[in-house]
């Protein structure tokens, strides 16, 4: 009897390894696309949710878990947005600027969440995570898995060059959750959201994505693009990211993502 039920179990296991298999998603390296990354080290990650393929170059660094930079103010949006820190309605998530003179000009000023989103002002983001707070933040980020899930460097800073870390792979597949409506945040939630990092909406494709930027002593070390292009219904959830001495900012990372996604038929050049 023993033995009959360990060959059963055994078959289960053959069979659940088969189906697996059978249903995992097809991974296409692409070596070719080093030559978009010259002079950093860095990475792609196209995930085609119709066909369910992914493209990746370098996988190695693919996997490498990173500051998230200001790519996590989409996640700090939702979760303000879901707890009721925030309203749905823009206009009501006016927060006024306190004074202090940034280096940035467009950060001094009162802004509502789509504008923060906009111009990345990091104080707007500092305060909505501290009206959220630590237990509604951490419970959060435990739910949707989020990266390594830390938050000890700040409940102000953990996203800038702190505690928490996420990989390309991972941005790519927390977004897929999030467009196929498998996070915890409500369908108002997410089109708030969604709206706010809208960059281009022509001919029926959209172009949706936040950068993020890390610096360091004087220098821009680390630059994130993340996103997701909507074309004609078919959508492709991507990230970026790059690594260098000095010059590693999210507007290069966008610019490589765009530049491969146009390259890969998948963008046109008119949401460029």
């Amino acid at each position: 009897m023993k033995k009959r039920l360990l060959i059963l179990t055994l078959c289960v296991m053959v069979l659940s390894f088969v189906l697996t298999s059978a249903n995992a998603a097809e991974v296409t390296i692409r070596d070719d696309l080093a030559k978009y990354f010259e002079g950093f080290t860095g990475t792609f990650v196209m995930y085609d949710q119709t066909n369910d393929t992914y493209i990746i170059y370098n996988e190695p660094q693919s996997q490498k878990q990173l500051s998230p930079c200001s790519t996590f103010k989409i996640y700090n949006s939702l979760i303000g947005l879901e707890t009721g820190v925030l309203d749905h309605e823009d206009v009501y998530t006016l927060l006024k600027w306190n004074g202090t003179n940034y280096p940035f000009p467009y950060w001094n000023h009162d802004h509502t969440l789509a504008s923060a989103t906009k111009e990345s002002v990091v104080w707007y983001f500092q305060e909505l995570a501290s009206r959220i707070g630590q237990e509604r933040m951490q419970g959060y980020l435990n739910k949707i898995n989020y990266g390594n899930h830390d938050i000890s460097g700040g409940l102000t800073t953990f996203w800038l060059r702190s505690s928490l870390q996420i990989s390309a792979m991972e941005q790519v597949n927390l977004l897929n959750k999030l467009y196929s409506n498998e996070l915890p945040f409500s369908p108002e939630t997410q089109a708030a959201v969604t709206k706010n990092i809208t960059l281009s909406d022509t001919n029926g494709v959209k172009l949706m994505g936040k950068t993020g930027s890390g610096f360091q002593d004087g220098k821009w070390i680390l630059g994130w693009f993340v996103g997701c292009i909507d074309n004609q219904g078919h959508r492709y959830i991507f990230a970026t990211n790059i690594e260098a001495e000095d010059g590693a900012i999210g507007g290069k990372a966008r610019e490589i993502s765009k530049q491969i996604a146009k390259d890969l038929g998948i963008l046109p050049a008119a949401n460029l």
